[in-house]
């Protein structure tokens, strides 16, 4: 296969929906968590839910680094750029996450907070060329994918001098989110919702490739399939899910070999590990405080550090209660359970950050109409 709409072939689509038919047991539930936010809008894009059988169920997981970046962080950075010498630098979908008391970078800025969207970690080396006399702080988020570009920036700014130029760290680690996932009861049995397997995500495994998995598979027994985005993708990936199922295997296996192996860039890898080290423990929203889930700056890094340097310290603050956000994020509850969602809950109009990110479970389900056709199917 060549081109991207090989991967979306009707005919190969629905052969694999009725191979998955084939060799599901009518005697048991599958229940598979996508933890990427890619697969759940491939799943709500192109209908695929609606391909599987009655007793395939697919659980939405994390999602997106937005979407687990709990309302803290942003209370942190809000607090941050009110310094009058600091300028933020953000990526935009980080400009709507919501903070507490209905705070937000983007009203921040429009009470004149000095904060500038950013492309690329290029854009703020830039800026902190162009205006020397202020403090530009990134905001570095992301699962592994996006970690190695800001271990080289840091780097950069090192051999160009660039002191003035900090990192507000909130990179996250995607296996720990998993173990804390399957070992954590209050977690793993909140709604009642057991896992049977896992699609792995696929921009992450680029870069750690499929080994971080394989003491997950081995330990809980679940089995995970790291699979593509395309929706030819997700089908095979489920397909290969049930076979493990039914044959009692709890592998790690690789869908995604045209760009995924299991050592993972190497190159990438060690750009991380020379610049971070791993927390002992970083807040997910909905999963809570995850051992070991999330990196900060060396110590031979520090003045990089914008909480070092500039002294700001986390203090947890809770969600909307009336939101479900946190409930979607581990799987104990659909978007479509949600009260707000499509009445004050809408993508001009966010209350969660589900709905917020462009990976977010929430907005794959307004976007794609799944939710209004699940609310419809629920009154009828």
């Amino acid at each position: 296969m060549k081109y991207s709409d090989e991967f979306r072939d009707k005919s190969i689509a629905q052969g694999l929906a009725r191979a998955i038919d084939a060799e599901v047991s009518s005697q048991r539930t599958y229940r598979f968590m996508e933890f990427c936010g890619g697969h759940t809008h491939a799943i709500s894009r192109y209908g695929l839910e609606d391909l599987l059988p009655a007793n395939v169920r697919m659980i939405h997981g994390p999602g997106c680094p937005v979407c687990v970046l709990p309302a803290s962080r942003i209370d942190m950075a809000i607090r941050l750029v009110e310094r009058p010498e600091v300028t933020l630098c953000v990526y935009g979908d980080l400009m709507r996450a919501p903070g507490s008391q209905g705070q937000s970078l983007l009203r921040a800025k429009a009470l004149g907070a000095d904060i500038r969207m950013v492309y690329s970690t290029l854009d703020a080396i830039r800026l902190a060329e162009q205006i020397p006399g202020r403090e530009v702080v990134f905001f570095a988020i992301g699962f592994e994918t996006t970690t190695p570009p800001t271990a080289v920036m840091i780097r950069i700014a090192e051999s160009k001098r660039l002191d003035r130029l900090s990192v507000f760290c909130n990179h996250v680690l995607t296996p720990s989110a998993m173990h804390s996932i399957l070992e954590n009861p209050k977690i793993r049995n909140a709604g009642g919702v057991p896992i049977d397997g896992f699609i792995g995500p696929a921009h992450v495994s680029t870069i750690i490739g499929t080994q971080p998995y394989e003491p997950l598979a081995e330990q809980f027994e679940k089995p995970i399939v790291v699979a593509g985005f395309e929706p030819l993708d997700v089908l095979q990936a489920i397909l290969m899910l049930v076979r493990q199922v039914n044959q009692h295997r709890y592998e790690v296996e690789n869908q995604y070999r045209r760009a995924v192996t299991r050592e993972g860039n190497l190159r990438a890898k060690g750009e991380v590990s020379q610049v971070f080290e791993p927390r002992d423990q970083f807040e997910w929203r909905g999963l809570g405080l995850v051992p070991n889930s999330g990196l900060k700056l060396k110590r031979s890094y520090a003045k990089f550090d914008a909480e070092t340097r500039f002294a700001i310290h986390d203090m947890p603050v809770a969600d909307n209660p009336a939101c479900e956000c946190c409930a979607i994020l581990r799987g104990a509850k659909r978007p479509a359970d949600c009260k707000l969602i499509g009445k004050i809950c809408t993508p001009e109009t966010p209350i969660g950050a589900c709905m917020v990110s462009s990976e977010g479970a929430c907005a794959a389900y307004w976007t794609y109409g799944r939710v209004r056709g699940e609310q419809v199917r629920q009154r009828s």
